[in-house]
């Protein structure tokens, strides 16, 4: 009777999770493909969503469970690195029109692959970010 009802709160406690993991991702955000660096071949890309807010770019992923964030990466610190095309084996899960960015937010590297309309709401947040000097200038 007790593993039952340690199975059945269980159960629920996952149900709920689930539950609000699809809550989360169903509030909006931008399509992405994003995977953690370093990573072989075409391994690694996870599906999510991406929400911008004034300090970091959060990732959720789809498949996962976590309360959270999966990613987050900070605004005043990141640096795109490299632009590229889909190589190899990520044509499984890309097409041609996707754009590849490499994308560092020290001490931690990443690569986002984004369509042309998240591409550029991607470089909109990234060019309107405040500068260093005058992030440091408000708390002086």
């Amino acid at each position: 009777m007790i593993l039952v009802t340690v199975l059945v709160l269980l159960v629920t406690a996952l149900a709920l999770v689930a539950c609000y993991r699809l809550w989360v991702l169903r509030r909006g955000g931008t399509a992405a493909i994003l995977r953690v660096l370093p990573a072989s071949g075409g391994q690694g890309w996870r599906h999510g969503i991406i929400r911008y807010d004034d300090d970091s770019l959060v990732f959720y992923k789809l498949s996962s469970l976590k309360l959270g964030p999966d990613s987050q990466i900070g605004r005043q610190g990141i640096e795109v690195e490299e632009r590229r095309g889909p190589r190899g084996d990520e044509y499984d899960i890309m097409t041609d029109e996707i754009v590849v960015l490499g994308v560092v937010d020290a001490p931690r590297s990443y690569e986002i692959a984004f369509d042309r309309g998240a591409l550029a709401a991607f470089q909109s947040w990234i060019e309107s970010r405040p500068s260093g000097r005058q992030q440091r200038g408000q708390f002086d």
